[in-house]
């Protein structure tokens, strides 16, 4: 640590968390006191306002910070961008909605200031420690993603869920550039792309919220599963195109029931319901890719608009590309199957690439 950098820094992702800032902020003073520490509260730009609560606190207080990200969303980009813009050696990640038991930090920074370990988790499930705050739909979840990480990505975790856990900052500094700003799950990102790790785990109670509403939603299944496909094949396959691909199988299903209804409830030939069932599918895929594998690059407004009618120009040429390499390749004497495959293929490529740089304008 040099200068005049605080030995503790503490990361809270906040999105519509304006009634638990102020709480927070007291627990967090009445806990840690004149020691030296800040705290940073990164907002997607709540529509309740919740970073000018942050910056009324932080006028008066210079250790009560917060970053406004605008046009982008994500809880996993929200906490790396607080941990890279921190000096401080110790950097912990903890959720601004006070189920977290902050009393904790103080024993986190203590295990690591004695040197031997790494990275400190709070866990909910050691010790007979329970999440009292889970519903029993969310709780069997937690549990299922656990097990499901604990046994393809060989996790030592009992806990590899939780937001809550301390760290040495330098060590996310390392591999900043291969974590994804995607999801909810930096912890588990962390330790899978970071290597062997000194880890040790504390328990806890999880709390009930007091206030807001939980952010949890299917989406954050899917992104959970593209996580645990991108890092069983070492990041060589995106987390954003193993979205964009459950996001095409999506568009299959909701393909075939509108040709269902279109052919069958409405009596339509089979070629127009073919064709309104390919309108329907590709802005099925749209809007779902929209919220979910571009959240962080989320199109509203009018740019909703143009970006729908872009995608479906792409979504055209992509049914050429496939379409085209699928003939070349049967008219070559390759078996129908895999040029159907290959076709496929092409085509999910071609949409992919294209609608990412020309309809959601990423890298």
């Amino acid at each position: 640590m040099t200068g005049n950098a605080p030995e503790l820094y503490i990361v809270i992702p906040a999105f519509n968390e304006r009634d638990n800032v102020a709480p927070l902020v007291t627990k967090l003073r009445a806990l840690l006191g004149d020691t030296s520490w800040e705290a940073i509260f990164v907002d997607d730009d709540s529509p309740d306002e919740t970073w000018a609560a942050v910056k009324a606190i932080g006028e008066s207080d210079p250790r009560i910070r917060c970053i406004r990200r605008v046009g982008r969303r994500g809880l996993s980009g929200a906490c790396l961008e607080g941990i890279l813009a921190s000096g401080a050696q110790f950097v912990a990640v903890m959720d601004a909605d006070l189920q977290h038991d902050e009393t904790l930090l103080t024993a986190m920074r203590d295990k690591l200031r004695a040197g031997e370990t790494d990275l400190v988790v709070a866990s909910r499930y050691i010790e007979g420690k329970t999440a009292d705050g889970f519903s029993r739909v969310r709780a069997t979840g937690s549990a299922t993603a656990t097990r499901i990480a604990q046994k393809f990505l060989r996790i030592d975790l009992s806990d590899p869920m939780t937001g809550f856990f301390m760290i040495r900052r330098q060590i996310v500094e390392g591999i900043a550039s291969q974590l994804s700003t995607q999801g909810f799950k930096i912890l588990l990102d962390i330790v899978v792309t970071a290597g062997p790790l000194r880890i040790a785990e504390i328990p806890y109670t999880f709390r009930e919220r007091q206030h807001g509403e939980s952010k949890l939603d299917a989406g954050v299944a899917l992104e959970f599963l593209g996580l645990v496909l991108a890092k069983v094949s070492n990041d060589v396959v995106s987390l954003r195109f193993i979205f964009f691909c459950i996001v095409g199988v999506i568009g299959l299903g909701v393909h075939a029931v509108a040709l269902a209804l279109a052919h069958y409830t409405f009596a339509a030939s089979f070629n127009a319901a073919q064709l309104f069932a390919t309108a329907v599918a590709i802005a099925s895929n749209f809007f779902i890719n929209n919220t979910l594998t571009y959240s962080d690059r989320r199109l509203s407004g009018t740019r909703l608009v143009t970006g729908l009618a872009r995608f479906y120009l792409v979504a055209a040429v992509g049914a050429i590309a496939n379409i085209g390499t699928a003939n070349w390749l049967f008219g070559n004497q390759q078996v129908w199957w895999v040029a159907g495959m290959a076709g496929g293929l092409m085509g999910v490529i071609w949409n992919y690439v294209i609608a990412s740089l020309f309809v959601w304008r990423t890298r």
